[in-house]
C-alpha cells in the first residue's frame, strides 16, 4: 500500500492518502517551516513532491522516506513561489519490475535534499559556493540542464568556490549496473571557466580519467561495465581561462538495477 502523509513540524497530520498502486494527494496549505511529507509502501517508487517539481525515481531502503519541505534560503533552488502556493499536489506510485530493469538515468532525483536523507539517489560534496542553495550538490541530479546563466532557478548548479580539491559524490542506495555517464557543464561564458580533465571513482574500486571541453552540451563518458552503489567526481582540472568559476549543471549516470539482472538470470 502506497501512503502519503503531510505533517506539520509538531507532528499533526495535515493531509493523507493511500492506494495499492498510486497514491495522489492534494494539500490545501501554504507550507510553513518544518512541514514534512512522509511516503511509504515500497522500495522503488516514482514520486512528484509538488506540481512545480518534476517527477522522479526514488529508492527507499527502509520502504519509507521523509521529505522536509525546503524553507528559507533552500527555496532558491526551486521555481519562485513553489512552496508559497495555496495548494500542492503530491503523487507516488510503485515502479514495475520492467522499469527497474530498463536502462535509464539512474542518478536523476528531483526530490533530493541537502543534508542527510533516507532516500536515494543523493548527492553530497565537500564544498558548495558560499553554502548557497543555488550552488549545492543536489542540483546536479534535479533533471534540469539549463546552463547559460548562474545563481538562480532554473540555472542552479554545483559551484566549487574556486576550490581545487572539490569533489562531488553520488550515492545510489543500492547496487546498480552502469556503463556510461554524462556531464553538463555550466556554460555562462565568459563568467564561467570549465574543466578540461577529471576523474570518477567507483565503489567497485575503479578509477576512470576523462577529458572535457568548453561546451554547454551534454558530454557523454563511457565507463565500461560496472556494478556500483556510489560514484565520486574528483581531481577536476580547471582550464587556463581567467575565470575562477567552473561549475557542474547536471550529472547523469546510465544503467539499470542490479536486482533486475539477478531476477532475469542475466550475467551482467
Amino acid at each position: 500500500m502506497i501512503r502519503i502523509v503531510v505533517e506539520s513540524k509538531d507532528g499533526a497530520v495535515l493531509a493523507e492518502a493511500q492506494h495499492p498502486e498510486e497514491a495522489m494527494l492534494s494539500v490545501d496549505r501554504v507550507y510553513r517551516d518544518g512541514d514534512r511529507v512522509r511516503i511509504s509502501g515500497g522500495k522503488h517508487l516514482r514520486v512528484q513532491m509538488d506540481q512545480a517539481i518534476p517527477e522522479g525515481e526514488v529508492y527507499l531502503p527502509a520502504e519509507a522516506m521523509t521529505w522536509t519541505v525546503p524553507a528559507g534560503e533552500h527555496r532558491l533552488a526551486y521555481a519562485p513561489g513553489t512552496f508559497e502556493a495555496p495548494r500542492h499536489i503530491i503523487r507516488a506510485r510503485a515502479m514495475a519490475a520492467k522499469e527497474c530493469a530498463a536502462v535509464r538515468n539512474v542518478a536523476c532525483n528531483p526530490a533530493d535534499l541537502r543534508g542527510d536523507t533516507d532516500f536515494f539517489p543523493h548527492c553530497t560534496a565537500n564544498v558548495e559556493t558560499r553554502n548557497e542553495a543555488c550552488f549545492c550538490a543536489r542540483n546536479v541530479i534535479d533533471g534540469l540542464r539549463l546552463n547559460t546563466f548562474h545563481g538562480e532557478w532554473p540555472f542552479q548548479s554545483w559551484g566549487i568556490g574556486a576550490r581545487e580539491d572539490a569533489w562531488c559524490r553520488l550515492d545510489l542506495g543500492r547496487e546498480v549496473c552502469i556503463d556510461a555517464m554524462a556531464l553538463t557543464l555550466r556554460a555562462d561564458f565568459p563568467h564561467d571557466a570549465w574543466w578540461t580533465h577529471g576523474h570518477v571513482v567507483l565503489s567497485d574500486g575503479s578509477e576512470i580519467a576523462f577529458d572535457l571541453k568548453k561546451t554547454g552540451d551534454r558530454q557523454r563518458i563511457e565507463l565500461g561495465s560496472h556494478r556500483v552503489s556510489w560514484l565520486r567526481l574528483e581531481r577536476m582540472t580547471k582550464s587556463d581561462d581567467p575565470s575562477a568559476f567552473p561549475a557542474l549543471t547536471e550529472w547523469e549516470v546510465f544503467g539499470h538495477d542490479a536486482e533486475s539482472t539477478e531476477q532475469r538470470g542475466d550475467p551482467g
